[in-house]
């Protein structure tokens, strides 16, 4: 059994520090939803402000745009050029996505200052292009609501989920690379 751990301890420990990040930060995120229930920003803070820089975002974009929460729904309500257009649900604000993210690049950590920085950039070009994501599907739904399944079903998270795979890729083959030693 010792040799079995031996040859597996890099796939064991990447196992560990993956699920173990992965847990502890939904416990923290899903406490955080549920004490965000009582709060003034429905349907949570984060996601009403990923709401409202995605309206910002389609109103420099030169649309009318506007988000209210939802009368009794846990949503904003996005409306382009006055038109009910979608819902911007919590799992639209993509923190659940950072989670992910963080938790693969903890799993694969080097040096500590090095992984905590590439996690804050990474963290943020996610948030960004999550909001500009969310901008530029309201306006494709405005323009071609024929294709919203396919934009909102493949075409847009298939947009965020791959920039988080070029990240994870970039972190694996260039950043987190030991360097060679020529003996």
């Amino acid at each position: 059994m010792k040799e079995l751990f031996d040859k597996y301890k890099s796939v064991v420990r990447f196992v560990v520090l993956f699920m173990g990040t992965y847990l502890l930060l939904t416990v923290f995120y899903s406490i955080y939803l549920s004490w965000s229930k009582s709060g003034s920003y429905p349907p949570d803070f984060i996601t009403n402000l990923v709401a409202k820089q995605s309206s910002t975002v389609l109103v420099n974009f030169g649309y009318n745009a506007a988000v209210v929460p939802h009368e009794v729904k846990p949503t904003m309500k996005l409306f382009v050029e006055e038109q009910y257009l979608a819902r911007i649900i919590e799992g639209c604000n993509s923190m659940s996505i950072i989670i992910l993210f963080t938790s693969f690049i903890v799993a694969f950590a080097q040096k500590w200052k090095k992984t905590i920085l590439y996690i804050f950039a990474g963290a943020v070009l996610i948030y960004g292009v999550n909001i500009l994501r969310i901008a530029i599907l309201a306006i494709a739904l405005f323009e071609y609501p024929q294709y919203q399944e396919i934009l909102h079903g493949v075409v847009f998270p298939g947009m965020i989920y791959g920039m988080v795979f070029l990240l994870w890729m970039l972190w694996v083959r260039t950043l987190s690379r030991k360097p060679i030693i020529n003996a």
